[in-house]
Parts: structure tokens; C-alpha cells; sequence
């Protein structure tokens, strides 16, 4: 019992941290589909100009 509270913990942890990463990245203005506005559905078929900033 007390092993799958502390899994479900850890689990819990892990996609909050990834969440907030993401949030983060989206203030920060970094796009998730790394720059190739051609193959991402977030460009609406590359519209975006290569407008996107890349994360080093």
C-alpha cells in the first residue's frame, strides 16, 4: 500500500514538473516543433514565416 502512495507521488511529480516545463517554454515563446514550420500543425501549414525561436 504504502510502495503504490509513494509511486503515485513520484508519478504525479514527474508531470507536473513536464507541465510546468511546457508553460514555461510557451511564455518563453519556444515552439515545440522546433522550427520547421512546414511539418507542425501549429503554423496552419507553415504560415508562421520560420517565426519560431529554437531553444539551444
Amino acid at each position: 500500500m504504502l510502495a503504490t502512495v509513494i509511486l503515485s507521488l513520484v508519478i504525479v511529480a514527474i508531470v507536473a514538473l513536464i507541465i510546468r516545463k511546457m508553460v514555461l517554454d510557451k511564455r518563453a515563446g519556444v515552439s515545440s516543433c522546433g522550427g520547421k514550420c512546414g511539418d507542425c500543425g501549429l503554423c496552419a501549414g507553415g504560415s508562421c514565416g520560420g517565426a519560431h525561436k529554437i531553444k539551444n
